[in-house]
Formats: structure tokens, C-alpha cells, sequence
């Protein structure tokens, strides 16, 4: 059953009615302005790079408190603010009818406003802008992403517009959808979640019955993990109280996607709150793997050595693990997928890999 508040309102049913007051309240604070013959400006937080800071006890990138205004006094800044008024709009009467749009169809639509945007691009940081000041999210917003969700195969019941089983969807298993937070989470029997990068391992797992014989969530991102994606395991990591392991490809970038899913990113250090998993551990392809497993590799190309010495300055990447994961790759200069371990046959993952280091987290925790 989903869960309600003391009035009886659902999770969906209270972020619905708190978007769109904040969007009703900002019409009105510039209708209030104008009545009091003042000029109607907006407070927006800044995203530039000076105002984001990794917070050392949250673990993940905040906005600071540095913030902009934009007025109608201000010739330059009359048009990206009617936008964003129209934006606004356009967002409260798609929260009112409880539809949604994605981002390139708002785009379009803004073409008979009178005062559309240069480019999609424009119109995406207008969203972004509405997103930080009004402290929602593009989704509760009614703005969804185009890309396709990631999947999710395992034992979860949930209620999405009808009741759905994880593992009961074929071998493709539940699409996660963009508005994720609209889903109630109604039973599960599980006990953690193993989110893997490529959805080569995704399909070779739920083959192998990974699920079952892990009791877990197998998600499979597709490469850089989406806004809903992340959601969906910071809610069953928070709601569920299900650890979260990662495993992506041996290489700079596969252990960005992880740190991506565990501190966030500093693009979205408005909403990281909601998106980011402190607590999710990655276990690899890790460089140690490479050595100890004798892992098929590539050469580390130049771009990849940069990457590397990137995260190593990052205050993402200060631990331990990271520090000596990313000097050890350096050192050997190689590289690896998830998929090499296929060199000891196709269930070697299953029959020896992933068992041997769920053992080694026990034995950490």
C-alpha cells in the first residue's frame, strides 16, 4: 500500500501540491511587486563553479550561498526572466493536469510564446535556473529527460499508475521511469542492490539468476547512470535500507559513473540531496582486479592518464581505496571491461567473481 501522511495524502500526492505552490507563490511574489509599483525580481542561487563546494560531511557537491538576481529594471536580463516566467507557466499547468513534457517538446512549445529560445540548450538552463530557485526538481516540474530509463530486475513490487513485479516484466525486467519519485515502493524481498554499468553484464546476470542467488536488484545503468536512475537507488538505499554495490568497467570512467551515483556531480549540487548514495560502495573493475584476477586489458591512453590524474585531485576521490586504485592503475597503465572476466567462461562472474568480493564487503563492514 502507499504510503500516506497524517491528512491522507500520498508521497506523489504531497510533492504534486508542494511544486505547485512554489510555482503559484513565484507568479505571485512578481504580481505582488508590480501592485506595490516595484520592480519584480527573481532570486536565483548561482551554479557557476565558485559556488559549489563538496560538503566533507554530506559527501556530496552543495550550491553555496552566493545567489543572483534578475530584475525587470535590468535591460539585459527582461528576456531570460519573461522566459522563465513562461517556463513557470508552463510547468504549473503541466503539474495542475498532472501531465508531463519532456524537455526538447517544451522547447517546441516555446516557439508560439513570442519569446522562444535561441536553442535547446537555452531553454535547458532556464529549466535548471527554475529547478534551483524554486529548490524542486525537473521532474516533479513535469519535465522529463529523452533518454530511455535503466532496467531493474529482482524481487520489488511496486506501484507504478498498476502494481509491477521486477522480476516478472521478461528478461528486460522494469524500465525505471522519469518520474520515479511518482512510484510507490509496495514489498520487496531482497537485501541489497548491484547496479552494473553496461547492460551486456545487466543481461548476463539476470541470465545467470544473479538475482536469486545474490537476493538482490540487479540495475543496469547504461553507461553514465540518468537523474532517475539515481533516484531509484538513493530511494531504495534510504526507503528500503538496501546496500549498494557498483561495478563498472576498469577504467577512469568507470569509476566516475560510480563516484557519480555515490557523491553526485557538481552540475547538479542543487539536487544531490536527493540524487547521491553516500553510502554505496564500488567493487569494482577496480586496478587491483586487473592484477589479481590476470584480467584481459587495453593500453591506458593519453586522455585516460589525464582523466586519472583529474580524479586525483578531486575531494571525491580522497580516501584510501580511491587514491591507491587510481596510483595502482597509473602504474600498470592498463585498463579493463566488466566483460573480460568472460575469459574464465560466462558465468565466472556469477560462480566467482561477485561472490568473492560480496564476502570481501561483509568482512569490511
Amino acid at each position: 500500500m502507499a504510503e500516506v501522511d497524517k491528512e491522507g495524502k500520498t508521497h506523489k500526492e504531497l510533492r504534486k501540491e508542494y511544486t505547485y505552490n512554489k510555482l503559484k507563490g513565484l507568479g505571485q511574489e512578481i504580481i505582488e511587486e508590480i501592485e506595490k509599483n516595484k520592480v519584480p525580481n527573481i532570486r536565483v542561487p548561482s551554479r557557476g563553479t565558485g559556488n559549489i563546494v563538496y560538503d566533507d560531511a554530506k559527501r556530496y557537491y552543495v550550491l553555496g550561498d552566493r545567489f543572483g538576481r534578475r530584475s525587470l529594471g535590468n535591460v539585459k536580463q527582461i528576456r531570460k526572466l519573461g522566459q522563465m516566467v513562461y517556463v513557470a507557466n508552463f510547468c504549473k499547468d503541466l503539474v495542475a493536469r498532472e501531465k508531463t513534457a519532456t524537455i526538447r517538446e517544451m522547447y517546441y512549445v516555446s516557439e508560439g510564446w513570442g519569446i522562444s529560445f535561441k536553442s535547446q540548450q537555452e531553454s535547458n538552463i532556464v529549466g535548471e535556473d527554475l529547478e534551483v530557485t524554486l529548490g524542486t526538481t525537473r521532474e516533479d516540474l513535469g519535465l522529463m529527460p529523452e533518454e530511455d530509463g535503466a532496467s531493474v530486475y529482482g524481487d520489488i513490487t511496486l506501484l507504478d499508475e498498476v502494481e509491477v513485479n521486477a522480476a516478472k516484466m521478461g528478461k528486460s525486467g522494469y524500465t525505471i521511469s522519469p518520474t520515479i519519485d511518482q512510484v510507490e515502493f509496495l514489498d520487496h524481498n531482497v537485501d541489497k542492490v548491484l547496479a552494473v554499468e553496461t547492460m551486456g553484464m545487466f543481461h548476463r546476470l539476470v541470465q545467470e539468476n544473479a538475482h536469486e542467488r545474490f537476493n538482490c536488484l540487479i540495475v543496469g545503468l547504461k553507461g553514465q547512470a540518468a537523474r532517475a536512475t539515481r533516484r531509484f537507488i538513493k530511494r531504495v538505499n534510504t526507503e528500503l535500507k538496501l546496500p549498494v554495490y557498483i561495478c563498472n568497467d576498469g577504467d577512469p570512467w568507470g569509476f566516475h559513473i560510480a563516484q557519480v551515483i555515490i557523491s553526485g556531480s557538481a552540475k547538479l549540487a542543487h539536487v544531490n540531496h536527493d540524487l547521491a548514495t553516500p553510502d554505496a560502495k564500488f567493487i569494482g573493475v577496480t586496478a587491483s582486479d586487473i592484477i589479481n584476477y590476470d584480467l584481459p586489458t587495453d593500453k591506458l591512453k593519453d586522455v585516460d592518464v589525464m582523466r586519472l590524474k583529474e580524479l586525483s585531485k578531486d575531494p571525491r576521490y580522497k580516501t584510501d581505496f580511491w587514491q591507491t586504485e587510481i596510483k595502482k592503475m597509473l602504474k600498470i597503465g592498463k585498463k579493463a571491461e566488466q566483460q573480460s572476466f568472460s575469459k574464465y567462461g560466462l558465468e565466472y562472474v556469477v560462480d566467482e567473481y561477485f561472490p568473492a568480493k560480496f564476502e570481501e564487503m561483509e568482512n569490511q563492514a
